[in-house]
């Protein structure tokens, strides 16, 4: 611990037996005592010292202890300075008034009496103190604050020079500093500043996230980072990252919320180029890739359709120049014929793939019966089985029901998947056909598919190239060395034919040399629609109401694509109706006429007169001939505008494509206020 310093007394006495004797009653203070013999000596300690008090005998020779007090009274730094007179003589008034005068705090008479004067020194010795102590406080206060205007000022300089905006708000959300980057980047005035929150300065388009996200901060108390379009009042736009933490006293209460903006549009612009320049870049590398994969194409296109002229050119010539026997002619015609026949498949799969391409893939659609249909493709590929020793395995469950679609065209999925097994399966090999039926969940609806399945046990399929496999121009070998013909196109037919039917196709292979599967799911009738036909194929048996909904119902279907109007015209006679199918609006207009029809079903996209134009003029009819049928409007076109514009014009209900038959028939049902008991899903 450290010693408290000693103050300095100060005895002056012209005799030292009094000093001998002051000192010895004085020792206990623990002080240190100054001698001085004279007014000049006790003078020249007063220049380089300061003294809690002086005990200064009146009558000393040459300069007594008046004189003495007038000259320590005249100095600055002893003004002030304590003074108590010691004397042997009796005490006047007039000399107790001049020593008073002089600035004498008290007077002790000789001889002293020791508790007195000990006593009295040592109220002046704590006051002493008790000043310095005062004074010291005073210097170190004095300190304190220059050094906290110091921190003042830098803070302040700090703040106004800051390359980001500050912000400190309390915990009622209201602003109580903002510096002048904040106040620059919101676009507000000081005083403005304090009265909005920065949330009200955020664009429009970001608000809502703003204060969504805010809420849950103030809320959750953790630490805040965003970034917002900021919109001033002049109406700039910037981008600004908003930062902010909780502040807490020392006791952890909560005291409110500083927070920081910081104009980053020039990262955000810089960000934007970036990213532009990369999807160039991705662009241009697709681009690159398309170009190359179609140059492989057209290579492969070439060699496909070089190769099969080659065997027909030759043995056409041979059979024009020579005479050959009737074996020799009958092995040339079928070369030529085989070689046709490979190349008129590589034409159609062309063909297909450009009808893909533009959206022209139609069907010609009925219920199919999955097994004839696989049963017919089994057999078109035994030739080509045959020839490799290898086995064809069939797992076909007779049970499964009927699917809509196009019979010619899932047949032509399953002989695709078959002869790819084929092509890429090894002499000796094994190809294994099943057929099942599979359920599936969609909207929390258990739907029945039909599962097609052709397991291989060929080269298989590398992890890298089967995310690739049913992309159009894509192999997994397009070089001139590659050991299998064909042009890569069929997988992706495939997929395409699949998806028109509304079903799935996915591969599966454990790697290159493990073979490969190939699943194709199609929604089974029932599922659909729930019709006579597919119930029957799942051996149900259906009361004729329930089979037959829209018995006798007389319907005119009005459609300038075949395909479609061959659809309706079999689902309405499948349902028990009575279905016309025209092409156009004077045909519809011209049956009205001549027929009692109980509902219009109308394509509105029609070349010539489209269907708004058929309604308008079916509704400027008399209701006894045909004025006031009902109407439904079948379209592509399916925004909410479409609709209302149907329904303007006078249809009662409006169904966008592709058509899916249980809600054309609900439609029916609700439209005409029929009984529906089939269940419509």
């Amino acid at each position: 611990m450290q010693m408290e310093p000693k103050v300095n007394i100060l005895l002056v006495d012209d005799k030292l037996e009094n000093l001998l004797a002051l000192e010895a009653i004085l020792e206990k203070l623990g002080e240190n005592l100054v001698r001085a013999t004279s007014g000049e000596e006790a003078l020249r300690c007063l220049l380089h010292q300061d003294f809690a008090v002086i005990l200064l005998d009146v009558q000393m020779p040459g300069m007594d202890g008046f004189e003495t007090a007038t000259l320590i009274r005249n100095r600055g730094r002893s003004r002030h300075t304590p003074i108590i007179f010691l004397t042997a003589f009796s005490t006047s008034d007039q000399m107790l008034f001049k020593g008073y005068a002089l600035g004498a705090v008290d007077y002790l008479l000789k001889p002293l009496d020791p508790n007195i004067l000990t006593s009295k020194v040592t109220v002046f010795v704590e006051l002493f103190k008790k000043t310095e102590a005062v004074k010291q406080q005073a210097a170190q206060l004095v300190a304190v604050n220059a050094e906290l205007r110091q921190s003042e000022e830098r803070l302040r300089s700090l703040s106004t020079c800051s390359p980001v905006g500050i912000f400190e708000i309390d915990t009622e959300g209201g602003c109580r500093y903002t510096n002048p980057r904040y106040q620059a980047i919101c676009g507000l005035k000081a005083a403005e500043s304090l009265e909005k929150r920065w949330l009200e300065s955020v664009h429009p388009e970001d608000r809502e996230q703003a204060v969504a996200s805010w809420s849950d901060y103030i809320r959750e108390g953790r630490d805040y980072s965003e970034e917002f379009r900021f919109q001033t009042a002049y109406g700039s736009i910037r981008w600004v990252q908003v930062r902010s933490s909780p502040m807490l006293s020392g006791q952890g209460e909560l005291l409110g919320y500083v927070g920081t903006l910081e104009d980053i549009t020039e990262r955000k612009q810089a960000e934007e180029v970036r990213a532009q320049v990369i999807r160039e870049q991705t662009a241009r590398q697709e681009a690159e890739a398309a170009n190359r994969m179609k140059d492989e194409f057209l290579a492969v296109l070439s060699h496909e359709l070089r190769t099969p002229l080659t065997s027909m050119l030759g043995w056409s010539k041979i059979l024009r120049s020579k005479k050959l026997d009737d074996k020799a002619t009958s092995r040339a015609l079928e070369a030529i014929e085989r070689n046709a026949i490979s190349q008129m498949q590589l034409i159609e799969d062309i063909l297909d793939v450009s009808r893909i391409i533009r959206g022209q893939m139609r069907l010609n659609v009925s219920a199919v019966n999955l097994i004839s249909v696989m049963e017919a493709a089994l057999e078109a590929v035994r030739p080509l089985a045959e020839p490799k020793d290898i086995k064809l395995y069939t797992v076909l469950d007779t049970s499964v029901g009927s699917v809509y679609g196009d019979s010619a065209r899932l047949q032509q999925v399953v002989w695709n998947l078959l002869t790819n097994a084929i092509k890429f399966t090894p002499k000796g090999g094994r190809v294994e056909v099943r057929l099942s039926v599979v359920c599936g969940e969609e909207q929390q609806t258990t739907h029945k598919y039909a599962q097609i399945q052709v397991i291989d046990t060929g080269i298989g399929i590398s992890s890298e190239f089967l995310p690739k496999v049913f992309e159009r121009f894509r192999q997994a070998d397009s070089t001139t060395t590659r050991s299998h013909n064909g042009l890569g196109l069929g997988l992706a037919i495939v997929r395409h034919l699949v998806e028109l039917h509304k079903g799935t196709i996915f591969a599966q292979s454990l790697g290159t040399g493990q073979g490969a599967t190939f699943t194709v799911r199609l929604p089974l009738l029932q599922d659909n629609r729930g019709s006579r036909g597919s119930r029957e194929a799942a051996g149900e048996i259906s009361s004729p109401v329930a089979s037959m909904p829209l018995a006798g119902l007389r319907v005119l279907v009005v459609d300038d694509e075949a395909d479609t109007r061959n659809f309706l015209s079999f689902m309405f006679e499948e349902y028990g109706a009575i279905a016309t199918a025209v092409a156009s609006v004077e045909e519809a207009l011209a049956v009205v006429e001549q027929a009692k029809l109980d509902i219009l079903i109308s394509d509105i996209g029609m070349s010539e007169q489209d269907g708004y134009t058929l309604i308008r003029k079916l509704r400027s009819l008399e209701p006894e001939k045909g004025g006031r049928i009902p109407a439904i409007a079948l379209t592509a076109y399916t925004r909410e505008e479409d609709r209302l514009e149907a329904l303007t014009a006078g249809f009662q209900q409006h169904l966008s494509k592709p058509i899916d038959p249980t809600k054309l028939i609900a439609m029916i049902a609700n439209v005409l206020k029929l009984p529906l008991e089939v269940p419509v899903s």
